[in-house]
C-alpha cells in the first residue's frame, strides 16, 4: 500500500497538472470505486461536473482535491490505486474506474486493479474532509506535536511498530518506512512503548523523517507497476532499502543476515544484532 512518500509524490503531480483546471465531465466506470459516496454514482458525476480544482492536499495516506465550492474530492489509493493525468485522446488504461475530463484537453483517471481504493465527494471538505478528521498529522507536517506523540505512545502499552502504524497517533507511516526507521534507530519492532525514553522516540521520529524525505527524493518506492506518479513513472527508493524486504541479506551496518518475522498478517524485517529482541516483547 502506498505510504506518505508515494502519496505526496502523487499530490505534487496533481498540484502541478490539475490545480486550476475545470472538471467538465465525470464518468464512473465501476461503482465500487465510489462506494463511499453514499449518494451514489449519478450524484457523484453530477455534483463534480462544472467544479474547479483550487488545491491538492494530503493528510497521511489520504489526498484530496479542494474545489472552488468548498467541497473536495477525497481519495485513497488502497493497494493498487493510481491517479494518472493523461491527454483526453490517449487510449484508456487497463482497470480504469473513474474518468474526470478536465479543461485543456486532459483527463484525470483513477485506475485501480484490486479496487480497495476509491473516491468520494466530501461536502465542505476543502480544508480538511470530516471523513479523515480523526487521522493524525504526519511527521513531515510542521504542526506535528512531538511531545504529544511521545505521551500518546508511552500510554498506549503496545509494541512500537504497532504504534507507528496507528494512523490516529501518527499518519503516513506504513510497513516499509516503519521497518526502515526502526532499523536506523536500532529499535526492535516489539519494544514495549511504555519503556521508551523521550530521546529514543525523538531519534525514531528523526529517522522516520529522514527515510521519508529520502524516499520523496527518489520518487517513492515501487516494487511493481501498481505504484506510479501521475505521469505513470515509478519510484526508485526500493534500491536504497536497508531492512524491508531484505530477508537473509547482510545488514548494511553489521553484516548479520536480516530476519523476517510474521507481523499483523504482514512481515517485519530487522537485524537480530542491531535490533535485539526485548525481554518483554509486545507483539
Amino acid at each position: 500500500m502506498p505510504e506518505l512518500p508515494e502519496v505526496e509524490v502523487v499530490r505534487r503531480g496533481l498540484e502541478r497538472f490539475v490545480v486550476d483546471s475545470d472538471i467538465e465531465r465525470v464518468r464512473v466506470l465501476h461503482p465500487r470505486s465510489v462506494r463511499r459516496h453514499l449518494a451514489g454514482v449519478a450524484d457523484f458525476e453530477d455534483q463534480l461536473s462544472g467544479e474547479r480544482v483550487v488545491a491538492a492536499r494530503r493528510r497521511g495516506k489520504y489526498l484530496w482535491l479542494a474545489l472552488a465550492s468548498g467541497d473536495a474530492v477525497l481519495g485513497h489509493l488502497g493497494m493498487s490505486g493510481q491517479l494518472l493525468v493523461q491527454p483526453s485522446d490517449a487510449g484508456p488504461p487497463r482497470h480504469l474506474r473513474v474518468q474526470l475530463e478536465l479543461s485543456g484537453g486532459r483527463e484525470l483517471r483513477f485506475v485501480d486493479q484490486r479496487m480497495f481504493g476509491g473516491l468520494l465527494l466530501a461536502r465542505g471538505g476543502a480544508e480538511l474532509p470530516l471523513e479523515i478528521a480523526h487521522i493524525a498529522r504526519d511527521p513531515l507536517d510542521e504542526l506535528f506535536d512531538e511531545a504529544r506523540f511521545f505521551g500518546a505512545v508511552r500510554g498506549r502499552h503496545t509494541g512500537i511498530k504497532r504504534a507507528l502504524l496507528d494512523q490516529t497517533l501518527i499518519s503516513g507511516v506504513g510497513n516499509i518506512y516503519a521497518d526502515e526507521a526502526l532499523w536506523a534507530a536500532r529499535l526492535h519492532y516489539a519494544r514495549p512503548t511504555e519503556t521508551l525514553r523521550r530521546r529514543e522516540v525523538d531519534r525514531l521520529l528523526a529517522e522516520v523523517r529522514a527515510v521519508m524525505l529520502a524516499a520523496l527524493d527518489a520518487g517513492g518506492t515501487s516494487f511493481d507497476a501498481l505504484y506510479v506518479n501521475v505521469n505513470g513513472e515509478s519510484g526508485y527508493f526500493d534500491r536504497s532499502l536497508s531492512a524491508y524486504g531484505q530477508a537473509d541479506k547482510p545488514c548494511p551496518r553489521c553484516g548479520t543476515p536480516i530476519r523476517r518475522d510474521p507481523f499483523m498478517n504482514r512481515s517485519s524485517y530487522s537485524c537480530p544484532r542491531c535490533q535485539p529482541q526485548p525481554r518483554r516483547a509486545r507483539w
